[in-house]
């Protein structure tokens, strides 16, 4: 062979080796499925949380369509293969025009304790948090169901698709402090599963509601055990304590964190029996069973007010999961002093809201 041509096909080779080595970009994200959507927005509207909707198979819509089946006795399937009656949910998309009074929920968000606690209020820190929140989706699905328009140059008179979801009303919560006991209510029960990362409201052995949580995890799990609800605060103000948030005990240096959707507890504080534990909302919606609290159990704003309405002060509250892990406690041997008391148990302290930016403020 001449070495000339020879030479060719051994780098030919290589390249081809190579080429075969070097594994493809990642696929995109799916689009939206409507059928997967119809169903979530179905779920959404009996209170059986499938998380945001997206139109996406995902953990928390596959949950919440088995608890569905299982709370009105119909087999368990996976979401191909369920037979539900969806005609309840005829249309999937509406749409949604921006008004002027919106803008008074949206304005300048500090992204560091010190500052937030100087405002009178945490609102949303742009339009397309809003109507996120207000619709129950994530920014990626909203923008991609309104291409080409720009999700960054909103403003009032935009008309929007949105999903038929009912819509998370925040002009609504105008009540602030804590709501009234409604003895009619004292019959349920919430069970919390933090394995599963699901809360559930029962009548008896009824299942009435379940929605996706975050729960503490490690040294800050959600402490198991049989707890009672103490109360339940409407717009919520906040201590931010980063000893709290770090070790579990409470310390002279915080900051008071006024109301606002993107308080840390969000719109909602449903406090228990046991010393700084609750449930309550969330700033980052987004995160709903992916990033584990200080503790506490969040859920969605649009979730957790849905939940407010089905409960009251006194209900009982069945924790079951893992209880926090013992800390780290380290003794001086050469003094043979005992080793310290473990730090008391953690306080719902949630992360502060980090700024960031979607793919189309870049």
């Amino acid at each position: 062979m001449n070495p000339s041509v020879a030479r060719i096909l051994f780098l030919v080779s290589i390249a081809a080796a190579a080429a075969a080595a070097i594994p493809d970009p990642l696929p995109k994200a799916p689009e939206p499925v409507d059928d997967i959507l119809r169903l979530q927005i179905f779920l959404d509207t009996q209170l059986f949380g499938p998380g945001k909707v997206d139109g996406r198979p995902g953990e928390f819509t596959s949950k919440a369509l088995k608890r569905y089946q299982l709370a009105n006795g119909l087999p368990e399937t996976e979401l191909a293969n369920h037979t539900l009656d969806l005609s309840s949910i005829p249309e999937i998309y509406t749409t949604y025009t921006i008004r002027p009074e919106d803008l008074k929920f949206i304005g300048d968000l500090p992204s560091q304790p010190s500052a937030q606690s100087k405002k009178k209020y945490l609102p949303y820190d742009s339009v397309i948090e809003f109507l996120t929140e207000r619709f129950h989706c994530s920014p990626e699905f909203l923008e991609h169901i309104n291409l080409p328009l720009k999700m960054s140059s909103l403003k009032p008179g935009d008309t929007l698709k949105v999903p038929a979801v009912q819509p998370f009303l925040i002009e609504e919560l105008t009540q602030i402090g804590s709501l009234p006991e409604v003895p009619e209510l004292l019959t349920r029960v919430i069970k919390i599963d933090t394995r599963e990362k699901l809360l559930g409201v029962y009548e008896g052995e009824e299942l009435l509601a379940s929605l996706p949580i975050t729960p503490g995890s490690g040294s800050l799990a959600t402490p198991p055990g049989t707890w009672k609800i103490v109360g339940i605060a409407q717009m919520p103000t906040f201590r931010w304590d980063k000893s709290v948030l770090e070790y579990g005990v409470r310390s002279s240096n915080f900051y008071n964190l006024p109301m606002g959707p993107n308080n840390p507890v969000g719109v909602m504080w449903i406090g228990l029996s046991k010393a700084g534990i609750g449930i309550h909302g969330t700033n980052s919606p987004q995160t709903i069973g992916r990033a584990s609290s200080h503790g506490c159990m969040r859920t969605a704003n649009w979730d957790v007010v849905r939940l407010s309405k089905l409960i009251t002060k006194g209900m009982p509250v069945i924790i079951e999961g893992p209880a926090p892990t013992p800390r780290a406690v380290y003794a001086k041997t050469e003094t043979k002093k005992p080793a310290p008391a473990a730090p008391a148990p953690a306080q719902p302290v949630e992360e502060p809201k980090r700024k960031f930016k979607w793919p189309w403020q870049k």
